[in-house]
């Protein structure tokens, strides 16, 4: 099938409003290189426009997702010399002509100009309208103007061909309509390309349909942003890098529409907003976002940035800053009940410690999500503290199916989660349906059961009740003086299960986690963290190899901690301890918990007593925690547990450093 771009050049007149619809290719050309009316910017993919990977683009060689393929001449557009269908889509999105664009302006080489004409001419000769999605038509588009920026505009010295630009602009309109024909009925991609469509239409207003586009993508965006974006901000699909990147596209909307004098209603600027306030409290503190469900990790501190700009929120500067400029938030904690994801932080680098070395936690408590992005890690966390991600979400690698070891599935999967895997099954079912990999089961139940946030004391508690297994998770997770985590892990079943809590740590840690058990608990060392638990003869524990994946296509090895218990109604109590440079002393101790009197007390809740010494200053907690209301005997001291756990006490304990908590 052969593309219909290639038309008669005189059709350039029923593309076009008067006067330009009269014009000559090299009238037009001359036209677009000094008009000053038009404002607009471009937007680079910096992972695709480094200097190795524009190089290799001039000898047709093209480098994506770790895979590099050249071609002799032009590119077999229709044809992917990759079992992965994002390498062909990576090809038709044309970042690499931003990459051109940009070199150009910087060294004024015209082999990269040369090479962006041969490139979209090419493409624009040999591919048919509609080949692929259109989220790639999309992204496609957007990257032609994006690189359109610094070849033609702003009486660019560029050599470009008159009849070559007018077929850029006929195949420019031609995919335009195809896209507004055939739109994504919802979430990311239509965002997307609703983007696109008011580009065109804002960058291009000499075509004759550019007011109805600009009218009807500003309408639809209005619409599409209420129906995606949840009320407290999330994403519906959530998704922290697909949030992100649906967030660039809005802000994208409202830069170019107050570049350009355009109104905007305050429905979409309300919905932007929210958006911006869950980026706030998702990024990590040394910049970066976790990479929970589908995506990558990485930084959108630049989006803070542009908030600040347009709406003027100096909790968007700060965050974006790390702290040089702006108002820190007023909330540590955040709860993001809509999406599921609850954030608990020492500070924003306001007082004493710097915004970098504060310690940081996202619990996901929630839905799957829409769409077919959500991974099976329901009650699932991500921690870092003092610069460095610790205890990391793995990220999902690839969405390449194929291979003797399918890594979509497994990174996708329950184990591949920091939560506990039953019976080393995934939480719902994940099966091979037709041609790939589906969710066809009912997803887990899930219920946030507290979320409490005072000084000194943080406090979650989630539960999540999977319909593969007659098993009941409930987490409940303590941040005690935002300087470490204890987490308990509580499984409720009638029957005996193999249980496996596991933890996956950075790459930093690979071949450097240790092992070392008292009398008392063991310790797992690694790089900036300690990790321990109390001593049970029924848990054990091992170090075993696993990935993380910080971006698409790279897979980094990390180690998994693995605590094992086979047992019916059982608990996990793990204390994370993240350091900066020095490791701190640690021990963990449990002490037994009686209910009753003394003649009849029996073993029913219980206290752990955690001791840390740091350069030679100690610091000891015992925590008690119960499930069910009543009166306990702790140390022959009694202790009244009737009120739930927002209740700070005291009573019946030793010293004034001892805390008890207590949660129903």
């Amino acid at each position: 099938m052969s593309a219909v771009l290639a038309t008669d050049l005189n059709t350039i007149s029923q593309l076009l409003n008067a006067p330009y619809s009269t014009w000559s290719s090299v009238e037009l050309l001359a036209y677009f290189k000094t008009r000053s009316h038009v404002n607009y910017f471009a937007i680079a993919d910096e992972a695709q426009v480094t200097p190795e990977k524009i190089a290799g683009i001039l000898e047709n060689r093209f480098d994506f997702n770790e895979e590099v393929y050249q071609f002799q001449g032009e590119p077999d557009w229709l044809n992917n010399p990759s079992s992965d269908i994002e390498w062909a889509i990576m090809l038709h999105k044309f970042y690499y002509a931003v990459g051109l664009g940009l070199t150009y302006q910087q060294t004024a080489d015209s082999r990269y100009v040369d090479k962006w004409q041969a490139l979209t001419a090419s493409w624009i000769r040999n591919v048919p309208m509609g080949y692929l999605s259109s989220d790639v038509t999309g992204r496609r588009i957007q990257n032609w103007i994006f690189a359109h920026y610094y070849f033609v505009n702003g009486d660019s010295q560029a050599a470009i061909n008159p009849e070559f630009y007018q077929k850029f602009l006929q195949s420019l309109h031609q995919q335009i309509s195809h896209l507004c024909a055939h739109l994504t009925p919802s979430r990311n991609h239509r965002t997307l390309e609703l983007y696109t469509l008011f580009l065109v239409a804002v960058v291009f207003p000499e075509f004759k349909d550019a007011a109805y586009w600009l009218q009807f993508a500003t309408d639809e965006l209005v619409k599409n942003s209420q129906s995606d974006i949840l009320e407290d901000g999330v994403h519906c699909e959530l998704s922290t890098d697909y949030h992100h990147i649906v967030l660039r596209n809005f802000l994208a909307v409202k830069r170019l529409a107050v570049l350009n004098g355009l109104p905007l209603p305050e429905a979409l600027d309300s919905q932007i907003k929210k958006a911006l306030l869950f980026s706030v409290h998702a990024h990590k503190p040394d910049g970066f976002i976790p990479s929970l469900s589908d995506g990558d990790t990485g930084s959108f501190l630049n989006l803070l940035a542009q908030g600040y700009e347009l709406y003027g929120d100096e909790t968007f500067r700060y965050v974006a800053t790390a702290g040089k400029a702006g108002t820190p938030p007023h909330e540590r904690c955040q709860a993001f009940h809509a999406g599921g994801y609850y954030t608990m932080r020492s500070g924003w680098g306001d007082n004493a410690e710097s915004f970098a070395n504060e310690r940081y936690l996202i619990f996901d408590c929630g839905p799957v999500g829409a769409g077919n992005h959500g991974h099976l890690d329901l009650l699932n966390i991500e921690m870092a503290a003092y610069g460095q991600s610790l205890v990391v979400d793995p990220g999902r690698y690839t969405y390449d199916e194929s291979g003797n070891i399918n890594w979509r599935v497994l990174f996708r999967g329950t184990r591949y989660h920091n939560t506990v895997v039953v019976d080393g099954m995934n939480q719902t079912k994940y099966e091979f349906h037709k041609q790939k990999f589906k969710i066809t089961g009912q997803h887990p139940d899930f219920q946030l059961k507290a979320f409490v946030s005072r000084p000194g004391f943080d406090y979650a508690h989630g539960v999540a009740i999977s319909h593969e297994y007659p098993v009941r998770h409930e987490r409940k997770i303590m941040f005690i003086e935002g300087t470490y985590w204890l987490i308990c892990d509580r499984l409720i079943a009638d029957d005996s299960h193999n249980y496996e809590l596991l933890f996956h740590l950075s790459a930093l840690a690979n071949n450097r986690v240790d092992v070392s058990q008292n009398q008392h608990g063991l310790v797992v060392a690694s790089p900036h963290l300690l990790i321990a638990q109390p001593s049970n003869q029924s848990i054990t524990v091992d170090v075993e190899p696993g990935f993380i994946s910080p971006t698409y296509g790279v897979k980094q090895a990390a180690p998994v901690i693995n605590f094992k218990q086979h047992t019916a109604s059982c608990s996990f109590y793990t204390v994370l301890l993240p350091y900066a440079e020095e490791k701190p002393l640690l021990s963990i101790k449990e002490i037994a918990v009686s209910s009753g009197d003394h003649s009849s007390a029996t073993h029913i809740a219980n206290c752990l007593e955690i001791a840390i010494n740091t350069n030679g200053i100690n610091q000891t907690h015992r925590i008690f925690m119960a499930h069910t209301p009543g009166g306990y005997w702790l140390n022959d001291a009694a202790v009244n547990c009737a009120v739930r756990l927002e209740k700070l006490m005291g009573n019946g304990l030793n010293e004034s450093s001892e805390l008890a908590y207590y949660d129903a």
